[in-house]
């Protein structure tokens, strides 16, 4: 067994025996991740994730250790391919291969695995030298080199892929393969997004926008009268709530798949939406279902956007395609559903006035908005 113990005396260490024992601490680990690899492999080619009725290594090993299903996959294929490629099996063995190039040349297997069995020693010796990112750009001209073009098109076709699920703090967590077209499809979308929706003075990320943007595309879709119907309805985002969530009290509220969200969140997505009234006995069955009422209604909507013609929030020109409508007062509230208590705004500041303090009030007709300290933000409105 290693002895991989940080010591109590760490912290007194100098950079430099830091930097030393990281380092052994390191080969150590990939060394006893190549065991580990082998011993997945043992359990794959006797079947022992069966016995307790998996349906497969990636169920037994995500299941039974905890582990999120694209990583257990990834474990899993590199158990099996590495039983296959020895001068990567000894490399890894020794502590001077990392998982990450591993996974590289996994991947370049796939390709040919008679030509990789060749070029094996070449690529796995240029992973033990060479960054993640260099490694890549090696393995690229050697595909070139072995792969026939229209082989690589259908390969590269055959594994898209694209996988959705939710995270322990709550959050949605997607991971995919694209091939070419399709691909650029995606990246231009986002791309277009990000670009229409830059804002003066804008905080967020790169990631940040890149996420807001996909969401803005799916968002743009599901608003589509056009879309596709399924089952007989054109499909929606659901979330239960509770009713006394909408009037500020405790209660449920939850996205259908996404799981709960805070009751201001629901309150948000209840200004402009359809809502369905169901009855639920002491066992959450439904005992009584009404008809789907539209919140605002798309006459009402479409004067509401013809007056304001953007987001009404200061600085903000973004348009009705992107927009939600605003009640003031909040119709679970007691606000009414009428022009004068309606303003139009994106998304990402409808969130604003509803989930970070901003605030939003009707004088004379026109929206008023304050900072969360309630200093008052210079309108930016149409005459």
């Amino acid at each position: 067994m290693f002895d991989v113990a940080v010591r109590p005396e760490v912290h007194a260490r100098s950079d430099d025996a830091l930097e030393v024992e990281f380092s052994r601490v390191h080969r150590e680990w990939q060394a006893l991740g190549a065991r580990r690899l082998r011993l997945l492999a043992e359990i794959d080619r006797r079947r022992v994730w069966s016995r307790m009725g998996h349906v497969s290594p990636i169920a037994w090993l995500a299941e039974r250790f905890r582990m999120g299903w694209s990583a257990a996959r990834r474990d899993v294929e590199a158990a099996q391919a590495l039983e296959e490629m020895p001068a990567a099996r000894e490399a890894m063995a020794a502590g001077a291969l990392s998982a990450s190039a591993l996974g590289v040349l996994v991947e370049a297997r796939k390709v040919d695995p008679e030509a990789f069995a060749s070029s094996e020693p070449t690529l796995v010796e240029a992973a033990r030298e060479l960054p993640v990112r260099a490694l890549r750009n090696r393995v690229a001209t050697w595909r070139h080199s072995v792969e026939d073009p229209v082989t690589a098109s259908e390969r590269r076709f055959e594994s898209r892929r694209l996988d959705v699920g939710t995270t322990a703090e709550g959050m949605v967590r997607i991971e995919g393969l694209f091939e070419p077209e399709t691909g650029q499809n995606v990246i231009t979308a986002v791309r277009a997004v990000m670009d229409a929706g830059r804002l003066r003075g804008d905080r967020r990320t790169g990631p940040q926008r890149r996420a807001d943007a996909l969401g803005e595309v799916c968002r743009s879709f599901l608003d589509r009268r056009d879309r596709p119907k399924v089952g007989g309805e054109r499909p929606v985002m659901s979330v239960m709530v509770d009713a006394s969530v909408l009037t500020g009290g405790p209660g449920r509220a939850e996205l259908a798949d996404a799981g709960p969200v805070t009751a201001e969140a629901a309150r948000r997505m209840a200004c402009d939406a359809s809502v369905v009234r169901m009855v639920m006995s002491a066992e959450s069955e439904p005992l009584d279902v009404g008809r789907r009422t539209r919140v605002i209604p798309a006459g009402l909507r479409r004067a509401v956007e013809a007056r304001d013609r953007h987001c009404r929030f200061p600085g903000c020109d973004r348009p009705p395609a992107w927009g939600e409508v605003h009640h003031v007062v909040h119709w679970a509230d007691g606000g009414g559903t009428s022009k004068d208590n309606l303003v139009l705004m994106c998304w990402r500041h409808h969130r604003a006035v509803h989930e970070e303090g901003f605030g939003v009030r009707m004088v004379d007709g026109r929206p008023a908005f304050t900072a969360p300290d309630g200093t008052p933000l210079e309108e930016r409105g149409p005459p």
